[in-house]
């Protein structure tokens, strides 16, 4: 696990469900061929609503046309992240466009185990709303020790809620390198 994680940020707002980060018209891809499982990222967060209602600053795409990765690395969300099915396509196309973190209010209950679970990216909770003291293009830095996110364009620094026990299953990278670390399997 990287102890400090820098990027941009991609601002959503509050109920980002597993429609809008991955629409089921595109999970007819195999996420074992490496060529197809690169549509993947290609339509991360595609279902967000194109009119600005959930994107940010109005109409900044996630994924630019004829690209397979984001320019974003980090995501700031509301509260309610990942509610929707239960689709594990979920976080798999965040990390496959190049998520390293989520920092949201709060998470849909198996988003978050999935992401956990998956070894996707670290999700991380935030103390408060970040979404109105973030803006999609800043600079991100997040010291996962500390447990701190720093805003490097407004230089504000957050407190995140510490990752608690998850930190020992993102630590060995998954949940069955986390067991087979522990002796379960």
């Amino acid at each position: 696990m990287e102890q400090v994680i820098a990027g941009r940020a991609y601002v959503l707002g509050n109920n980002i469900d597993t429609d809008q980060i991955i629409p089921a018209e595109h999970l007819v891809y195999s996420l074992s061929d490496p060529e197809e499982k690169k549509n993947y990222g290609k339509f991360a967060l595609s279902g967000v609503p194109k009119d600005g209602a959930g994107l940010p600053e109005g109409n900044k795409l996630f994924v630019e046309e004829g690209k397979f990765e984001s320019e974003y690395t980090i995501i700031i969300g509301g509260k309610n992240f990942g509610c929707g099915s239960s689709r594990e396509h979920a976080p798999a196309c965040l990390k496959i466009a190049g998520i390293q973190a989520i920092i949201a209010t709060s998470y849909a209950r198996i988003f978050y185990r999935n992401s956990v679970d998956g070894g996707f990216f670290i999700p991380f909770e935030s103390l408060g709303e970040l979404v109105n003291n973030i803006r999609t293009g800043d600079n991100l830095t997040i010291n996962v020790e500390t447990g701190t996110l720093t805003n490097n364009s407004s230089n504000q620094t957050f407190k995140l809620q510490p990752l608690g026990e998850v930190a020992k299953i993102v630590k060995a990278g998954n949940i069955f390198e986390y067991a087979r670390k522990v002796g379960m399997i």
